[in-house]
């Protein structure tokens, strides 16, 4: 058939495909943008499950955006490390060590209208300013705040010559339950067991760097038995190491191909 022969309609609906084709391999082409809010990639579009905000700030800290709430996971670096981010309505603090805690930069942000979630190990180094806004919670328990549960889970070193940098009951891990999905942060910690029995966990925050936590290989062994949804590395340089998170992604996807691993830049200078 010539294209005199076709009809205006027919014309216009075959441009029109055209056009949304070229469009769908453009956007293949584009470099995903993993600080926003993750999507269920089914079909030809992206479907939006749950409008939470993922932005790295700086190896262990995070801030999380959702539903007009504003989250601080373990906070440092100063107030200048935060200069573009929203005042926190819940701030989180996994362990005492410098790279989680930093009295300095609690003193510096504007926190006057947060909860501060915290082990007995750091509300102990808070001064008394700040103890009305302090929720003390010690492995196992649980919180709810802004209409989030918090779970406080263990981290703690297994390995005879790291059990020192992180003894058993004085750090938390956390899972946040918000919009619908079950976020794990792991802290400092090995491979335990309390991290392998996780359930119904959408995004793994998962640590691993030497020698205060774990191999890329136990990092990954963990995370293929708790099987969260996607699982993203963080807290995996130290000095002088830098943990391979390329290898870490082959290690799982090599068993489990269904766990989406997702790379955020989490050192964006070299401080660490």
């Amino acid at each position: 058939m010539t294209l005199k022969k076709l009809s205006v309609k027919t014309v216009f609906t075959v441009l029109c495909c055209s056009l949304f084709f070229a469009g769908c391999k453009g956007n293949t082409e584009q470099k995903e943008k993993p600080e926003t809010a993750e999507t269920s990639k089914s079909g030809l579009s992206d479907i939006k499950i749950a409008a939470i905000n993922i932005i790295p700030i700086a190896h262990a800290t995070a801030v999380l955006e959702w539903n007009d709430i504003t989250i601080y996971i373990d906070p440092v670096g100063g107030a200048t490390a935060f200069e573009s981010q929203k005042q926190p309505d819940l701030i989180l603090i996994t362990d005492i060590h410098g790279d989680h805690f930093s009295l300095e930069t609690l003193q510096q942000l504007n926190t006057k209208k947060a909860k501060i979630i915290v082990p007995r190990a750091v509300a102990d180094k808070i001064p008394a300013e700040f103890t009305p806004q302090l929720d003390l919670l010690n492995n196992g328990d649980s919180k709810e705040r802004y209409g989030i549960t918090i779970e406080a889970i263990p981290m703690y070193n297994l390995r005879e010559e790291a059990k020192d940098f992180h003894t058993k009951g004085r750090g938390n891990g956390y899972v946040l339950n918000m919009g619908g999905q079950r976020l794990y942060f792991s802290g400092d910690t090995e491979d335990i067991p309390e991290m392998r029995s996780l359930k119904n966990i959408d995004k793994a925050f998962i640590c691993m760097n030497l020698p205060y936590t774990m191999t890329e290989e136990s990092a990954a062994d963990a995370v293929l038995e708790f099987q969260p949804k996607q699982v993203y590395p963080y807290h995996y340089r130290g000095k002088p190491d830098v943990s391979d998170v390329v290898k870490f992604k082959k290690l799982v996807n090599k068993e489990n191909a269904n766990i989406e691993v997702v790379q955020l830049d989490w050192y964006p200078t070299e401080d660490y």
